[in-house]
């Protein structure tokens, strides 16, 4: 898409000046593609759900945010939490069962699954099938991004 938006925006120069305006308007106009729209998605799986319904109430949440660090290169961090920064947070889920990520994070967690789960040594939060992670380490809380 961006070499036919390019060689579009070319063309229009070429022929006239006021086309190249309508013409980028246009390209950053255009409505986000299906698969741009899933990955500035979270899903929540069922057992997320219950166990956010028994540890918040209406105003609280499940803070998730992406961070450098752990032996992979970045980490996530889970944090209940009850401060919303309309500007910079993205929300999803309902009433007591919400999960919020800001901006910068979900670049690198979209299209991912957050599930908790239960271990006979511990019980957590997690984020499963993250389509960003190329790998990730065995306790599974840090990941390397997929360069493409």
């Amino acid at each position: 898409m961006a070499q036919f938006s390019i060689s579009l925006l070319r063309n229009a120069a070429y022929r006239n000046p006021l086309g190249l305006y309508r013409c980028a308007r246009q390209i950053a106009t255009s409505p986000a593609s299906a698969e741009e729209q899933q990955q500035k998605q979270l899903k929540l799986s069922e057992s997320c759900v219950k166990r956010l319904k028994e540890i918040c109430d209406e105003r609280s949440f499940l803070r998730v945010t992406v961070e450098g660090g752990g032996c992979s290169g970045f980490q996530y961090k889970f944090d209940i939490d009850d401060r919303l920064e309309e500007q910079e947070d993205l929300v999803f889920g309902e009433s007591a069962a919400r999960v919020v990520i800001d901006k910068a994070s979900i670049e690198y967690v979209g299209g991912s699954t957050i599930d908790f789960h239960t271990e006979l040594i511990k019980s957590g939060f997690r984020i499963v099938n993250n389509p960003k992670a190329d790998t990730g380490c065995s306790c599974g809380a840090s990941f390397s991004i997929k360069i493409d």
